[in-house]
């Protein structure tokens, strides 16, 4: 019975390059591309270039997401928790979408990276809880 539960506890670790690095540069990428439109609206090469980073933080945060957690976890709170913060970036990829479609109007980009935000916020304060009341500490 513990060989069973330790091979699923093994087998659901967090690579921590993914997790620690990579994930928090595509986030960072993903802010300041949403900066741009308000701080430097009057320089043409920044409204240019932002939905273009945009994307590729969206694209690197989504492959962090994607291929950081292998395996299950035997909690399943926890796995709700990990399966919802890899909806973030699928809502930070609609709402590049929606800036492609339209990048005059920062409505509805916005509402999605807002709703993104939000997501990663809920999931980053819950799992650390969650994690350290199964641990027990």
């Amino acid at each position: 019975m513990t060989d069973k539960k330790t091979r699923t506890e093994a087998s659901s670790t967090v690579n921590p390059v993914l997790y620690n690095i990579v994930a928090p540069l595509g986030l960072l990428l993903i802010l300041a591309a949403t900066a741009v439109p308000f701080f430097m609206m009057h320089t043409p090469w920044a409204q240019q270039a932002y939905p273009f980073v945009y994307g590729a933080g969206a694209l690197v945060l989504l492959a962090a997401r994607l291929f950081a957690r292998k395996g299950r976890c035997s909690y399943m709170r926890l796995e709700r928790l990990y399966r919802l913060e890899k909806w973030a970036p699928v809502i930070f990829i609609v709402a590049l979408g929606l800036l492609f479609y339209n990048p005059h109007t920062l409505r509805d980009w916005l509402a999605f990276t807002m709703a993104g935000a939000v997501i990663q916020l809920y999931t980053s304060l819950a799992i650390p809880a969650r994690e350290k009341k199964i641990s027990g500490k």
